[in-house]
This record gives C-alpha cells, sequence and structure tokens, in this order.
C-alpha cells in the first residue's frame, strides 16, 4: 500500500470514521430485527437488555400471567407467615388454582407467538403431578394436601425453577392506530439517517463540483448504493454500503470479491455482447446478399456504383498491383530454384516418353547431355517468363493492356453472375454459409472461452503493480 498525502490521510481517516459509524447502525439494525425472536434468551441471561428494549418494540408483561406470577409470589409470602395449613392460604391455593385453569383456557401466550411455551408448561406439570389433564394437574398441584404430602420447599423450588421462568417470559405486545405493532426503533435510526443524509450530500456537491457535465441526480446516483442508509424499510439492505464503506476505509479486503464478482459479470455481459454483435453483423451481411447490394457493389462497373468513394482510389486495382508487384519482384526470384526443379522435372518426363529417346539413351554421352538440355530448357524458361512479368510491370503498354483484361474479365464475369440464376443461386449459397457459420462458430461461444480471455487479460494486467488509493 501507498503511503498517503496528508490530505488523503485526513480522508482515509473520514472514511474509517462513517464506516465505523455505518456497521455501529447495521448492528443496532440487526439486533432490531433479531430481538423479538431473541427476546427469550435476552429475558434469561441478559434481562437488564428486555428492561431497556422492551419499551422500543411496545412490549409489556402480560397481565394475565402477570398477575398469575403475584399470586404466587403473595401464596409464598401468606405461607412464611402464616403457615401452609391457615385459611388465608387455603383462599390464595384456590385463587392460583382458578387462574390456572383461566390461563389454559384463553392461553395468553397465543397473541405473542408462544403457544407452544404453554405447551411446554402443561407437559412439565402434568409429568410431575402424574395426571393427563393439564387442568387436574394443575389444581392438584395448587392444593393444601398435595403440597403437604410432597413438601412445600421443594415443590414451590420446581415451580420456580421449572414453571416460572416460561410463565414470565410470556408479553403482550402493543397495537398502534395503524393496526402494526408499535416499533419505536425509527427514534433509535433518526440520528444515523440525518448523518448519512448530510453526508450523501456533501459528497453529491463535491462529485458535482469536480464533474460539472454531470446532473445533480447522475452525481446522487454516484454513490447509489449509499441510498440503501436512508431507507425506514428493508434496513438490512445496509449490509451492501457497510462492506463497501470498510473495503473503501480499508478496514477489510475484498479484493478478490470483487474480482470474481467482476469476473462473473463481465463474463456473462461479455458471452452475449459477443453473440449479439457478431450475429448482428452476420445478418446484416446476410440481407445485403439477399438483396443483391453486395453482387451488385462488386459487380458494377465503378461508375455506376453509389458508393462513397474517401481517397479517389480503386482499392480492389490498388491492392491487386501491389500484390502483383510484390511476386515478381520479391518472390519470384527467391522460388527460382524451386520453380527450375519442377520445370526440370517436367521436361525429363516428355522426353522419357518418347521411344526413340528411350533407344538413344543407351548411346554413351547422351544422358549427361540430356540433364544439360534440361538445366537449360528450365532456367531459359523462367528467365524468360520473370523478364515478361518484369516488363508488362515496366512498360506502360503492357500495363495497358493488362487494365484491359482485368476490366474486361470483371465485365464479362459480372454479365454472366447477373444472369438471374447463377445470382439467385449465388446469393443462396452465401447465406447458408454465414447461416453455418452461426449456428457452428458464433453460437458455441461459452462461458469457458470467455473465462480463458479474462484469465489472460487478468495476467497481463498483474505484471504491473498499481498501488492502492482511497476514493474521496
Amino acid at each position: 500500500m501507498m503511503k498517503l498525502k496528508p490530505r488523503k490521510q485526513s480522508n482515509l481517516w473520514f472514511e474509517r470514521l462513517m464506516a465505523i459509524t455505518a456497521t455501529l447502525n447495521l448492528g443496532l439494525v440487526l439486533f432490531d430485527l433479531s430481538y423479538v425472536s431473541s427476546r427469550d434468551f435476552y429475558f434469561r441471561r441478559i434481562p437488564q437488555i428486555t428492561q431497556i428494549y422492551d419499551p422500543v418494540k411496545g412490549i409489556e408483561p402480560h397481565r394475565d400471567t402477570k398477575k398469575y406470577l403475584e399470586a404466587v409470589s403473595e401464596l409464598e409470602t401468606q405461607i412464611s407467615q402464616t403457615g401452609l395449613n391457615s385459611p388465608q392460604v387455603k383462599t390464595k391455593l384456590a385463587e392460583i388454582s382458578h387462574l390456572s385453569t383461566e390461563i389454559i383456557d384463553s392461553n395468553p401466550f397465543a397473541g405473542a407467538g408462544k403457544s407452544g411455551t404453554l405447551e411446554k408448561i402443561k407437559n412439565k406439570m402434568r409429568e410431575h403431578v402424574g395426571q393427563e389433564s393439564a387442568k387436574r394437574a394443575f389444581d392438584t398441584f395448587w392444593s393444601a394436601e398435595y403440597l403437604s404430602k410432597q413438601g412445600w420447599l421443594k415443590e414451590i423450588q420446581f415451580f420456580n425453577q421449572h414453571i416460572r421462568p416460561g410463565i414470565a417470559a410470556n408479553y403482550y405486545r402493543k397495537i398502534g392506530e395503524n393496526g402494526e405493532f408499535v416499533d419505536e426503533f425509527w427514534l433509535i435510526d433518526l440520528p444515523f439517517v440525518l448523518i448519512f443524509a448530510l453526508e450523501l450530500m456533501g459528497r453529491t456537491l463535491y462529485i458535482k463540483s469536480k464533474n460539472r457535465y454531470l446532473s445533480w441526480t447522475e452525481a446522487l446516483l454516484w454513490r447509489w448504493y449509499d441510498l440503501f442508509l436512508l431507507i425506514p424499510f428493508w434496513r438490512w439492505l445496509r449490509t451492501l454500503p457497510v462492506v463497501i464503506r470498510l473495503d473503501q476505509a480499508q478496514l477489510i479486503d475484498l479484493h478478490l470479491v470483487r474480482r470474481q464478482v467482476h469476473q462473473s459479470i463481465v463474463a456473462n455481459f461479455a458471452e452475449e455482447i459477443t453473440e449479439i454483435v457478431v450475429v448482428r453483423v452476420i445478418n446484416q451481411v446476410q440481407g445485403s446478399i439477399q438483396r443483391g447490394e453486395l453482387v451488385k457493389l462488386l459487380l458494377q462497373p465503378e461508375k455506376e456504383r453509389k458508393y462513397i468513394d474517401i481517397n479517389n482510389i480503386n482499392e480492389i486495382e490498388a491492392i491487386t498491383g501491389l500484390l502483383v508487384k510484390t511476386l515478381v519482384e520479391q518472390v519470384l526470384p527467391k522460388i527460382q530454384p524451386e520453380v527450375n526443379a519442377i520445370l526440370r522435372h517436367n521436361i525429363n518426363s516428355a522426353f522419357g516418353q518418347v521411344p526413340v529417346y528411350r533407344n538413344l539413351l543407351m548411346l554413351p554421352g547422351v544422358g549427361e547431355t540430356q540433364i544439360q538440355l534440361s538445366d537449360q530448357l528450365a532456367n531459359q524458361i523462367t528467365t524468360n517468363l520473370y523478364a515478361a512479368l518484369v516488363s508488362a510491370i515496366k512498360d506502360p503498354v503492357a500495363a495497358q493492356l493488362t487494365n484491359q483484361l482485368l476490366e474486361k474479365f470483371t465485365t464479362v464475369l459480372g454479365a454472366e453472375i447477373q444472369q438471374k440464376h447463377v445470382t439467385s443461386e449465388l446469393q443462396s449459397l452465401l447465406s447458408d454459409f454465414l447461416e453455418e457459420v452461426k449456428i457452428n462458430y458464433v453460437q458455441r461461444l461459452s462461458q469457458e472461452d470467455i473465462d480463458q480471455i479474462i484469465e489472460q487479460t487478468r495476467q497481463m494486467r498483474s505484471q504491473i503493480t498499481v498501488p492502492r488509493v482511497v476514493d474521496n
């Protein structure tokens, strides 16, 4: 990582401060989203959290279950004062037994979605007392005879350890005038939203001042992901800007993740765009062939073409002339030995097919003379041919005759091709050929091909080390 200048260092500290602030806000959001489902854990292990946060979610103890537990607490106090067999205790036991029946019938746990908790309580009481009916089990449990027989201290200890926590965890959640549960988290979230809104406004002004060609909307969308920090719903989407900010602030390194995401996106787009572009070009060529435009362009006389010429040069003739000149002046002199060898072989073969000549080969010295004669003929033919080609290029009259020959050839060829059956067959063959190219090559562009190209590009770029900078 390169060493930052003081101004850049201050920007980095600002980025880190805002990234930490956004992370803190996201932590509160995730805590709020999971609070209701995790409240039982907080209630039993960290009750201070529920005391602080229950009002935010509009949660308060359910009056029925609260009344039930208060009655049990009063019973404990009464027994400690007057004993288990006093009339006051029997009255309180009857009251608690009646409240137990009401709880089973009314199910005050349903409003908080905790009906399963009530079933657990009923099952524990059935098992402990040995009754199949939950109501009878509670009636038996809250009787002076049972408590005296089983031992008051042991039974109240069982209740406080296994029954009371489930009942105490039940709650009632207020409903607002809009028909939704009361949720005051927006009051906690509002300061963060204001901070992020002010920051986004400042960044938009800065981007607009540095890029005057951008509109205000485009400058705002330059940091589109920060908009998730402002919306009051789907707050879990703030995970995206938080992760991006942490990476920009160099608090985490997502280089490998970014590279893989970019490669996946580029690969998908590259494959589709390549196919679209190539198929589009082939379709245009096919359309031009089917309309006869391509044939007319190639075969019509130059004066009759509706064609834009940018340099007043017949490129086809110029290319042909350049190729012929290169062939004559550069290529033929270098391949003359090979041409001589071919001619010599053909001359010897021609002599060998003559019966009289085969008889003459029986005479002394005739074979050597034939070899010398073949060499001379081959050299003479290639030399004369090369001289004729050179003179044809340099001689203006020969060049003019050659041009007339080419023009005549083109005219006659065009006239013959423009016959209806030839033109239609040629267009059909060319169109079918291009269709085969699309099917066999273009549409076989695969993801592996694109991935290989991207990997090769990445290897080239990796040869250059680029220092990491912080975006403003």
